[in-house]
């Protein structure tokens, strides 16, 4: 088993121009004929965060309203994409069938072409964004680039594994599919994305126990202050290590009765 984990993670490496390929042509393709393409995943979530912006500001009467900008914005588009890739993880398979029934193309190839999608329609987004909340925070794209980078990468891993996971027990139980969206709008209203965690009073334990918050909100910290919580950090990378292994692992073990699921 540690071999086959082995070749499959070196299948990844080798084939990244493949999967990224194809995702590119998907990325095109969803806005071919457009004047603005991509840009418009940017504009929407700018629409969306100015007026939640508006409105959750006056309804919590924020002190600083130039940080909530960014703390809403960074939280909202970040939220976006995570919720996408889970969104779409439990078809995953189904959505690919054909390939996956008549080609000898190795199962994680579409994971990861599915992946790199949702990669390259969060970095069209986050670039728009963060050209408008870097007008509330001038140094937001310096602490991008600096210690931002690594919970970002943090959070493009788990977009990779949870999502994984998913698909699979969403391959074996149909029921799952129409679960999901009712999951990631509770745990949406639940956690502290639009809201700072101290309005949840005795209930912010919530939070605590929620990875999906904490992989965004340890990005949103470092990117407002430009301090790199290593206490949230690596407990976050250890997850997103051991997460992406077993998730591979259970692929690979599923891989035999996958096509009498599809």
């Amino acid at each position: 088993m540690i071999a086959e984990l082995i070749q499959s993670i070196k299948y990844a490496w080798i084939s990244k121009s493949v999967w990224w390929y194809t995702a590119t042509a998907r990325t095109k393709a969803r806005f071919a004929r457009t004047t603005l393409g991509g840009f418009w995943l940017g504009l929407s979530n700018l629409l969306s965060i100015a007026t939640l912006a508006g409105v959750y500001g006056t309804v919590f009467k924020v002190a600083d309203f130039n940080e909530y900008v960014v703390y809403l914005g960074v939280g909202f588009v970040s939220w976006t994409a995570l919720s996408s890739s889970i969104g779409s993880a439990p078809k995953l398979f189904e959505v690919n069938a054909p390939q996956l029934l008549n080609t000898n193309t190795k199962h994680i190839f579409y994971t990861l072409e599915e992946w790199a999608f949702q990669i390259q329609t969060f970095s069209q987004s986050l670039l728009l964004v963060f050209i408008g909340l870097s007008f509330f925070q001038k140094n937001l794209f310096f602490n991008l680039f600096t210690l931002g980078l690594f919970p970002l990468i943090n959070l493009i891993l788990f977009m990779y594994w949870f999502p994984l996971l998913i698909a699979i027990i969403g391959l074996r139980y149909k029921d799952f599919y129409q679960l999901i969206p009712i999951i990631l709008q509770l745990v949406f209203l639940l956690s502290p994305f639009l809201y700072v965690k101290d309005t949840l009073g005795s209930y912010s334990w919530i939070a605590d126990f929620n990875p999906l918050y904490q992989v965004i909100n340890s990005l949103r910290e470092t990117l407002i202050y430009g301090d790199l919580s290593l206490k949230k950090f690596i407990p976050i990378t250890i997850m997103n290590i051991l997460g992406s292994l077993y998730a591979i692992n259970v692929l690979i073990r599923s891989k035999k009765v996958l096509p009498f699921l599809i």
